[in-house]
């Protein structure tokens, strides 16, 4: 039985969920997701939670048990709270600028990089440090994987560090060359 599977998703007061034979669809402050259930995978709503169960035991039912939970419990928060992932631009005329659903990097390539963020993300610069992106959205897949394209641009670089890396990302530096003797 998986672990994270069995666990119930409790419905948060301001979200409904509807659930059909084939979706399940989650309505709260900030907007709407809906998900497509899986063949094997059964969800029921019994007092204020959700109950994800197996109709039998193939390795592939079994695999999707705990995604679709856990993909169910990110809904629920991101109708509620929201995503949000932070990027740092580290070097020496590397810049960003967010315009709308665009943004518009220099990263020391010949021309500017422009990015348009996909529906229902949403891109915007943090007012106080000018090399801080913020990638945010109600869709937890979303945020991460245009977050993750951003980065994918100019990846930090373990000897002096520049690039474009998460918030709080540790990357680990190299020593450079040292002089012959």
């Amino acid at each position: 039985m998986s672990r994270i599977g069995k666990m119930p998703v409790s419905i948060v007061s301001g979200v409904s969920v509807d659930i059909t034979d084939s979706s399940i669809t989650v309505k709260g402050p900030k907007g709407s997701l809906s998900f497509n259930i899986l063949s094997g995978i059964a969800i029921k709503e019994e007092d204020g939670l959700i109950v994800v169960e197996r109709l039998n035991e193939d390795k592939k039912t079994r695999s999707f048990h705990g995604l679709t939970r856990a993909t169910i419990a990110n809904m629920i928060e991101g109708v509620t709270k929201g995503y949000e992932k932070r990027l740092e631009i580290i070097g020496v005329g590397y810049r960003a600028q967010a315009t709308g659903k665009k943004i518009n990097l220099t990263l020391g390539f010949s021309h500017p990089v422009e990015m348009e963020a996909p529906e229902g993300v949403t891109v915007s610069m943090d007012p106080d440090t000018k090399n801080l992106v913020i990638v945010s959205g109600i869709d937890k897949q979303s945020v991460g994987e245009f977050a993750a394209n951003i980065r994918k641009l100019r990846k930090p670089e373990p000897y002096k560090g520049k690039g474009i890396r998460y918030l709080g990302e540790y990357v680990r530096r190299k020593a450079g060359k040292s002089a012959a003797k």
